[in-house]
This record gives C-alpha cells, sequence and structure tokens, in this order.
C-alpha cells in the first residue's frame, strides 16, 4: 500500500532520532496497512467504490498538507514535475486504490490483503522484461517462480477456481502490478529532482485527488444518506492508511534505510487476513494461509541482491 514517490532530496538535513522505536513504528505501519483492507470493505458497503478512493485521497492529502504546514514545505515547482507527477499520482494512487475498491465488492479482504504482497514479485517480472534498471539473478527469477506458485496456490489452481471471482481477483492483481510500474516510472523521471519527498508525495496525492474528483461524477451518483460506519472507515483509511502511514514510514526509512523498511510489505498480508477473518468473519481454507506463506517467502527472494 505504500503510496511514497522515491525521490532523493537535493541536500541532507540532519536525522534526529524519534522518542518511539523504530520497531514500534514498524508494528504500527504494518497493522495500518494491514487492516486498510478491511477499511475498504467496510467503505464499500456504504459507498460507491469511486467514492471510497475520492475519501480516501481527500484525507491523506488533508494530512500531508497539514505536515507541509508544520515542516514549511513547500509543492514543487515546475510543469515538467508536475507532469510526471501526475502520471505517478494514477499509476501509484489513483489506479491501485480504485481497483482494490472495486475488487472487494466481490472478493474477501484477506484475498485482496494477499495480492497487495505480489507487488514485489511483478517488479521482479518487470526487470526481467528489462523495463527496470535493477537486473535479475538467477535466486531471485526462483523467487518469481515460487511466489506465483504460492498465488495459485492461494486461488486453488488444482480446483478450477472455483468459487473464487474472476474480475475481482484480477482487479487486485493488477492494483499490485501499478506499484512497481509507477515506482519505475518515478525512478526514471523525478529521481533527484531536488524536492523532498514529503513535498513530492504531498503534490502526488493532491493530483491524485483531482484525478478522482473528475471521475468520481462521472460514475457516480451523490449518495442519497451518508452512513456512518463506512464514511469513518474511510476517513480512517485516508488520514491513517494513506496519510499518516507515508509520514510514518520516512521516519522508519531514514532511520534503518529502505531494504529494513520495505520488509513491512511481507506483514501486510498476515494483518489483513487476520482482520478479515477475525472482525469481518471471512472464510479461510487451508490454502490461503499456506499460499500466502509461499507468496512471501517468493517475494523476499526476489528482493536478494547480487553479492548480499
Amino acid at each position: 500500500m505504500s503510496t511514497v514517490t522515491t525521490t532523493r532530496p537535493a541536500t541532507r538535513t540532519p536525522f534526529r532520532r524519534p522518542a518511539l522505536d523504530w520497531r514500534l513504528r514498524f508494528g504500527a505501519l504494518s497493522l495500518i496497512w494491514g487492516f486498510s483492507f478491511l477499511l475498504i470493505k467496510v467503505g464499500t458497503e456504504g459507498y460507491a467504490p469511486f467514492q471510497v478512493t475520492l475519501g480516501r485521497l481527500v484525507f491523506g492529502t488533508a494530512v500531508l498538507a497539514a505536515a507541509m504546514v508544520v515542516k514549511r514545505e513547500r509543492l514543487p515547482r515546475g510543469a515538467r514535475t508536475w507532469g510526471h507527477l501526475a502520471v505517478a499520482a494514477f499509476l501509484l494512487n489513483a489506479l491501485p486504490f480504485s481497483l482494490f475498491a472495486y475488487s472487494e465488492l466481490t472478493i474477501p479482504s484477506t484475498l485482496a490483503g494477499i495480492c497487495n504482497a505480489t507487488s514485489p514479485l511483478w517488479g521482479m517480472a518487470l526487470s526481467v522484461v528489462a523495463l527496470s534498471e535493477d537486473r535479475p539473478t538467477r535466486v531471485r527469477v526462483a523467487g518469481l517462480g515460487i511466489g506465483f506458485l504460492g498465488v495459485l496456490t492461494v486461488l486453488g489452481a488444482w480446483q478450477g477456481f472455483s468459487g473464487l471471482d474472476a474480475t475481482g481477483t484480477v482487479m487486485a492483481l493488477l492494483a499490485s502490478l501499478s506499484y512497481p510500474v509507477g515506482w519505475i516510472y518515478v525512478r526514471r523521471t523525478l529521481g533527484g529532482s531536488g524536492n523532498s519527498h514529503l513535498s513530492m508525495t504531498g503534490a502526488q496525492l493532491l493530483l491524485a485527488t483531482v484525478q478522482l474528483g473528475v471521475v468520481t461524477p462521472l460514475f457516480t451518483s451523490f449518495p442519497a444518506r451518508f452512513s456512518a460506519v463506512p464514511l469513518l472507515a474511510i476517513a480512517a483509511l485516508g488520514a491513517l492508511g494513506t496519510g499518516l502511514a507515508v509520514l510514518v514510514q520516512y521516519g522508519v526509512v531514514a532511520e534503518v534505510g529502505p531494504t529494513t523498511a520495505q520488509m513491512v510489505t511481507y506483514f501486510i498480508p498476515v494483518v489483513a487476513t487476520a482482520a478479515g477473518v477475525a472482525i469481518l468473519g471471512e472464510s479461510l481454507t487451508w490454502s490461503t494461509p499456506v499460499g500466502a506463506v509461499v507468496v512471501l517467502a517468493g517475494a523476499a527472494l526476489t528482493q536478494v541482491r547480487r553479492g548480499a
């Protein structure tokens, strides 16, 4: 569920170690993003998927805007930068957020959370076809194969995918594919732009909000009534899962580095599955947790670098 644009500031500022240990913040980040799939499911019970996504982006952008005011950050300048940010906003926010919301109309939040964990696998697949500068190794290619075997296990391929909504599942997988495509685009177009992470991501979320603000009225009607619980779920999804989570992730990356921070990806489906089963009462067969473990093992292997 990461939404961060991976750009590098022009100058380094002294890092101040937060009072709260990074492990606690890492755990909080896992919980926030893991529960996001439950919140999406609850939100779609009262509002259309585009409305859920728009609300999520509005609340998330508000949190980052407040952080920018406190830190006295300014939005990026330059038409070229904003043009690239508009594409990044579509690939990293507007598209995947909408696809996940639509997918959860027909699939459990547990399955959506597990599909999200395939992002490293898609990233590895893109590197195999030379869409990334990060060249594959045998271990990483093996991880790709193992990971997709795990996906087939989760989906129950030997049963002919019976009882599985194909459209919803494909939407969730496409959402997870959208993230690495967006990350590759950002690295190639916005790397070394000279703007801070907070400034770039704040602008990115703002543009995604504008995109959904244009699309949502065209495909949905104004709600006849405002359901309280789904609305609260959307507010929490945006303020916590999209706004606060980004700020927490900044601190973890700054303190322990991106490699360790990226491991949060492997905890998200665990939290999403536990939340879906315990709170929403979603069913769970043996193939789901077993397949999820295989997916995560394969994803971990795809992140092994040469000489590590």
